[in-house]
């Protein structure tokens, strides 16, 4: 059985969905905070095998080692369950250190006193801050985090490394995401935010459907050839195969250290604006934006190498980025047409 924390989530259901497809038995904790029951539902309508699932705060102790009392055959986890909007966690930096911290300590604590020993833990690219060199690859340097959700990545990434030294059992990898965007290509699951979105993709596909009156562009006076800020877009599926590749890695004890981290991104750097100028072509749809300031917290530019991770675990982006956006737009209609 493999524990998906935050498994009713945006990349946490596209990888129960990979995880059954690949036949594993999944059990899904989540807290419902930033995704709907309904999902499990759809988990179930995509694959034809319905997940377990616990509504669960992993910031309670004592119901984080119930859980693990109560399913005494979990051999790994894969940890999304963390709170994850850069400019929300400038704000407000207590709730995500409480939330993402917090949630991991316990449940590693949980691991420890019930003897699982596989861990797979949903990094970040923010853990490189902003380098002087691109495109980054697992050796560039970690720089001092640009916002309070970044340096929650990198401490658990430390906590991570501190526990495998001291418990040669515990194996971990860390998958340094870089921007998930797309959906699944059924159009039953994507992302969904609660509230206003914070994601680049959701806001753009809530602006097309008319949810939205107007997509926002954080600053266009960036170092870059069109002023907008460069990230790495990966498809959330091509990410959610990379998790099961992970588990396997681990179960199969292929790992070559007791804790590993890889980039997980398609190695090419793609701007906002670029991203809805594709949108608008791929989907022929006009958006409404406009140019604000710049946001706290935001870095100018990042990309991956992906070789390491292309080579040691077998594992490549496959998706193209029209594609992608097709799959986002597909799914935004798809939930609206739902609703009505």
């Amino acid at each position: 059985m493999i524990l998906t924390t935050g498994g009713a989530g945006y990349i946490g259901s596209h990888t129960v969905v990979e995880l059954l497809n690949a036949n594993f038995e999944v059990l899904i904790v989540d807290d419902l905070s930033n995704s709907k029951k309904e999902v499990i539902d759809r988990i179930e309508q995509i694959t034809g095998k319905r997940p377990i699932f616990q509504q669960i705060d992993l910031k309670d102790k004592q119901k984080t080692f119930e859980l693990f009392q109560k399913y005494k055959n979990i051999e790994a986890i894969i940890h999304f369950a963390a709170s994850k909007a850069v400019g929300e966690s400038v704000e407000n930096p207590l709730k995500y250190y409480e939330n993402n911290i917090g949630s991991l300590l316990n449940v590693m604590l949980a691991m420890k006193e019930f003897g699982v020993a596989n861990f797979v833990f949903s990094s970040s690219c923010t853990v490189y801050g902003q380098p002087e060199k691109l495109p980054v690859t697992e050796q560039t340097e970690k720089k001092p985090a640009e916002s309070p959700y970044g340096n929650t990545k990198m401490i658990s990434e430390d906590i991570l490394k501190d526990y495998a030294v001291a418990n040669k059992n515990f194996k971990a990898i860390a998958l340094r995401y870089f921007n998930p965007i797309g959906a699944h290509p059924s159009g039953l699951i994507g992302e969904l935010p609660n509230g206003v979105p914070t994601n680049l993709v959701p806001y753009v596909t809530q602006t097309a459907c008319g949810l939205r009156s107007k997509l926002s562009i954080f600053g266009n006076d960036y170092n870059t050839p069109d002023g907008s800020c460069i990230r790495d877009y990966i498809n959330v599926v091509d990410l959610a195969e990379a998790h099961v590749v992970a588990i396997k890695r681990l179960l199969e004890c292929k790992n070559k250290s007791n804790f590993e981290f890889f980039n997980i991104g398609t190695g090419e750097g793609v701007s906002v604006l670029e991203i809805v100028n594709t949108f608008e072509k791929v989907n022929k749809q006009k958006l409404n934006y406009e140019i604000v300031s710049r946001r706290a917290g935001d870095i100018e530019k990042i990309w991956a190498e992906t070789s390491y991770a292309n080579t040691e675990l077998g594992w490549k982006a496959k998706k193209s980025l029209n594609e992608t956006l097709i799959s986002a737009w597909n799914w935004e209609q798809n939930y609206r047409a739902i609703q009505k």
